[in-house]
């Protein structure tokens, strides 16, 4: 249906291309028509490639956080794990996915293959995620959740520097939002895909359920990333599978949305990219407000406990987990595509990060089960704003290539603090209610509203001098 498509496309830019003037500044594309016409066959092609990053993300988030509902079948119990190894655990993974996003993004920008590099690093997290279904002690399963964050430290900031490649101001939060729907559609899909693993593969082999689960979802992830290498595009200028004239509008695209190319002129090396990445003030203010937010949303990793609180069984908690999450991601589709309408960000975030205190509130002051439930679905739509967050993030720090490769993937490498922080914010001992985990969360989204008003303040100050330096066309987005 997509070729059918595509075919019709080309037809029309034939047909449109015979009667526009060469005087057109769009001569080259066939004329103004007919370049619409192709953008739309150019901006298909990209969109159905670009999809299977939605299930690289969601198997991403999958291997991360089935520690979670391994938990409920016997995880913590085999391992002999006591007092905070459990929180360590997950802690550690974000040591290495921490350490290592800066790198990998910059030697992304350096070598133009995501296609590559991305479904090799795949194929690596789905085998250490295999590994840790022989684990038989603490250390064990400490060191391959380790390296588990070391490699799968690519994927979401290079899926960043990927979009905003091809993608323009306006298209980018929907975009970011798609992306970011696999990491919340993980959250229901996992618990799904636990709730049926656990159920029914104990004993199986000689294995504990606990332990297929991280042998058949890591072995999910290598074959959909053998799929990734033959699907993903690369960077505009590195992808072969376009013809020239749609190389040249993809580049053209990018230069009329920031006023100014994406290589060439913009560009400094690598190593300038650094320096201008980490010596933006502004660019640390965003990370730290990420991770004021990340904080406020540690209770992810939790979800399967704090369903628990409900009082059902276990797989009915598992089973709990997924509408919380449906509903999250629907509300993140909304608030993306509405922000990307508007040309609007922060009162987007701020509606969505409110609504996620009020769903905290909630929590805090009952135990009745029909409140707390409610109460899981305000917390889980927050990241309807958090996804707003990233696209904000990626169309405030737009040139040169290398300084926003490394910007992407410094602020979302710091923010990853917050996972560190936010795996001791809910100890066993504060159950069932959890109030001071809960009021931890309200501070710290609390203080992300705050910052991310000061930030918006910035951003117009930018736009006024901008305005008064004469320049037109492009303004950043508040």
């Amino acid at each position: 249906m997509a070729l059918d498509k595509i075919t019709d496309y080309e037809k029309q830019v034939e047909r449109a291309g015979s009667t526009d003037s060469p005087e057109d500044p769009d001569a080259e594309f066939g004329g103004t028509e007919a370049r619409k016409v192709l953008e739309k066959k150019l901006l298909l092609k990209i969109d159905l490639r670009m999809s299977i990053l939605i299930f690289i993300y969601i198997l991403n988030y999958i291997d991360r956080n089935n520690a979670g509902a391994a938990r409920l079948r016997g995880f913590q119990t085999d391992l002999k794990l006591h007092g905070t190894e459990f929180a360590t655990l997950l802690s550690i993974l974000y040591v290495g996915y921490i350490i290592m996003q800066v790198p990998s993004n910059m030697f992304l920008n350096y070598i133009g293959k995501p296609s590559i590099y991305l479904p090799c690093c795949m194929i690596v997290w789905g085998t250490i995620s295999c590994l840790t279904g022989i684990t038989q002690n603490f250390i064990g399963a400490l060191l391959t959740r380790f390296f588990l964050g070391f490699v799968e430290a690519a994927f979401f900031p290079g899926a960043l520097f990927l979009l905003s490649k091809w993608y323009k101001r306006n298209e980018l939060g929907l975009r970011t939002a798609i992306l970011y729907c696999g990491n919340i559609i993980s959250n229901a899909f996992g618990a799904l895909m636990a709730s049926g693993i656990l159920s029914g593969m104990q004993g199986k082999l000689g294995h504990a359920a606990w332990r297929w689960l991280f042998f058949i979802e890591g072995a999910l992830t290598i074959a959909v990333a053998v799929a990734a290498i033959f699907i993903l595009p690369d960077f505009p200028m590195t992808t072969t599978w376009l013809t020239p004239q749609e190389r040249a509008l993809a580049v053209r695209r990018m230069e009329e949305d920031v006023g100014v190319g994406d290589e060439g002129q913009t560009e400094h090396g690598a190593g300038q990219g650094l320096w201008m990445a980490v010596t933006d003030p502004w660019v640390w203010w965003f990370a730290l407000m990420l991770t004021s937010q990340v904080v406020a949303l540690s209770f992810n990793a939790y979800f399967p406990t704090l369903s628990a609180t409900l009082g059902f069984n276990g797989t009915v908690t598992l089973l709990l987990c997924a509408p919380p999450f449906v509903f999250a991601a629907i509300v993140t589709f909304v608030l993306s595509r509405h922000s990307d309408r508007t040309g609007e960000r922060f009162y987007h975030i701020v509606g969505s990060l409110g609504t996620g205190i009020l769903g905290f509130v909630i929590a805090i002051s009952t135990m009745n089960t029909a409140g707390r439930y409610i109460a899981l679905f305000l917390m889980a739509q927050s990241y309807g704003g958090f996804v707003v967050m990233y696209a904000w993030m990626s169309n405030s720090f737009p040139r040169p290539p290398s300084k926003r490769a490394v910007a992407l993937a410094l602020m979302n490498a710091f923010s990853q603090l917050g996972n560190v922080a936010g795996s001791y914010v809910w100890p066993s001992g504060w159950g069932p209610t959890y109030r001071n985990a809960y009021g931890i969360c309200i501070a710290t989204s609390g203080t992300a509203i705050v910052m991310c008003w000061v930030f918006r303040r910035h951003l117009q100050e930018l736009n006024k001098r901008l305005g008064e330096e004469g320049q037109t066309g492009f303004r950043y987005m508040l």
